[in-house]
């Protein structure tokens, strides 16, 4: 284990949309930012072909484009992007106190500011024809990748208010829409169930899953099957959208950091400031309701402003005469 420890103004974990808008911002405002890019650099956007729905993107990007693009963006202003997973955190509940922070479980370093941008990660079925097909016609987000299934049958897996609402976009803009539903009734509110069922083209199947995706390179149909009879059945389906939850990454903060019940971190207000002084939290790992690039790169902007005006403002408490 490394005995040098490394002292850093302003940290941050993570490297999606939100985390490379908090860097650039950062290293603007001369915070000298670190980022620790994580297991999946890049974040969510790396595993979406086309980003469409992205602000300055006429004819559309790919995700991994997007988000070198960022990285690059963030270094040409001073941020130091380092592979790396953090490991364990021991924050400071003192104003201007010191967070310590390990690395790889091993590297030792002292932040003033940590800026959180760790993410969620959609919930999968975890069935090997599913994880192959991820990208090419098996999503985790109706709202962004509904659009490229306009006019095309497609199905979706859940029976949440997430679900529902999807469905429900999707039907707006899809031929077809078959609503995979586990259990024998839908777990949505009463009124997102009201709304899927006054859907024409919506056709919920309920105590019914998915047995396997079908299509080589692309998604070409659907084997469901019910889960009371065990009867089986194939359609034909160009794209499957898996709505059964988020799982926001804020394991290692647990027990030091806000969070509501299903593990998000609480921010107070409209800033991204945490219930720890110096701590700031943006992008998915504190939004379940939105969960877009561009709210994610937003908060990013506002987690940098707030982490420089805090540092301001323990520096002019520095500066006064006791």
């Amino acid at each position: 284990m490394s005995d040098t420890v490394e002292r850093i103004k302003t940290l941050i974990i993570g490297s999606g949309p939100a985390g490379y808008t908090a860097a650039i911002y950062a290293a603007r405002a001369d915070l000298k930012p670190v980022m620790y890019t994580g297991m999946e650099p890049g974040g969510q956007l790396t595993t979406t072909t086309e980003v469409d729905n992205f602000p300055g993107y006429p004819e559309g990007i790919d995700g991994p484009t997007m988000m070198v693009q960022l990285q690059q963006q963030a270094e040409r202003f001073g941020t130091e992007v380092r592979v790396g997973m953090v490991t364990a955190v021991d924050l400071s509940t003192e104003p201007g106190g010191i967070h310590h922070i390990t690395v790889d479980e091993s590297k030792k370093i002292e932040a003033e500011t940590v800026i959180i941008s760790t993410g969620a990660s959609a919930k999968y079925l975890n069935i090997p024809s599913e994880q192959r097909l991820r990208g090419g016609g098996v999503s985790a987000c109706a709202v962004c990748d509904g659009f490229f299934y306009k006019g095309q049958e497609v199905a979706i897996v859940g029976g949440g208010d997430t679900a529902a609402e999807e469905a429900s976009y999707l039907a707006n803009i899809c031929k077809k829409v078959t609503m995979l539903v586990r259990k024998d009734h839908m777990r949505a509110s009463k009124a997102m169930q009201h709304r899927v069922n006054s859907l024409e083209n919506i056709d919920i199947r309920y105590n019914t899953e998915v047995d396997e995706v079908l299509g080589e390179q692309v998604v070409e149909g659907l084997r469901m099957v019910n889960n009371k009879t065990g009867h089986k059945e194939d359609i034909e389906i160009t794209g499957l959208f898996v709505a059964i939850g988020h799982k926001p990454n804020t394991d290692i903060f647990k027990g030091q950091l806000d969070m509501d019940d299903t593990g998000y971190i609480i921010t107070e207000g409209k800033s991204t400031k945490t219930n720890i002084p110096g701590v700031f939290a943006s992008g998915d790992v504190q939004d379940k309701e939105y969960r877009q690039a561009v709210t994610a790169a937003g908060t990013g902007c506002m987690a940098a402003l707030d982490a420089e005006r805090y540092l301001a403002t323990v520096e002019q408490k520095v500066m006064q005469p006791s």
